[in-house]
């Protein structure tokens, strides 16, 4: 299967959105983390496990 130029691979403006939205996706998630909410999110989620373990 021969592919055409324009396919062959990402562009660099493909690069650049993709990159631009993977670091606001990891912005968004330190900000949310290091917040009350991922506080409490993380407290929810330890207990949860400890309970599955019976801990």
């Amino acid at each position: 299967m021969h592919l055409h130029h324009a396919e062959r691979g990402i562009t660099t403006a493909e690069y650049a959105v993709g990159t631009a939205a993977g670091a606001g996706l990891a912005g968004l998630l330190f900000k949310l983390l290091t917040g009350s909410f991922g506080e409490q999110l993380l407290h929810t989620l330890f207990d949860h496990v400890l309970s599955l373990l019976g801990i």
